[in-house]
């Protein structure tokens, strides 16, 4: 792959990794610890929905988030014609 492709290949994989961080970031340290307080008020299950978030929550989102960027990543090989076969 030439060079300027290559690059631009790299720039758009770490700009997913940067988004899905985010994510998770916000909802692991946030919605676990940040709003912790607030988010009890819900309940999801017969529990606080922060409570849920801390101890659940952000693992559930976590797993979700490398299937995201699975998905993410095996689109973009296709788009750069790097794709495993």
């Amino acid at each position: 792959m030439e060079k300027a492709k290559l690059q631009e290949y790299w720039k758009i994989n770490l700009g997913y990794l940067v988004g899905l961080l985010v994510v998770w970031f916000v909802v692991s340290y946030g919605f676990g610890i940040l709003l912790a307080e607030p988010l009890n008020a819900i309940r999801l299950g017969g529990f606080k929905l922060g409570f849920w978030f801390a101890q659940q929550g952000s693992i559930y989102v976590f797993v979700v988030l490398i299937f995201v960027y699975v998905a993410l990543m095996n689109r973009l090989d296709k788009k750069f014609d790097v794709h495993e076969d």
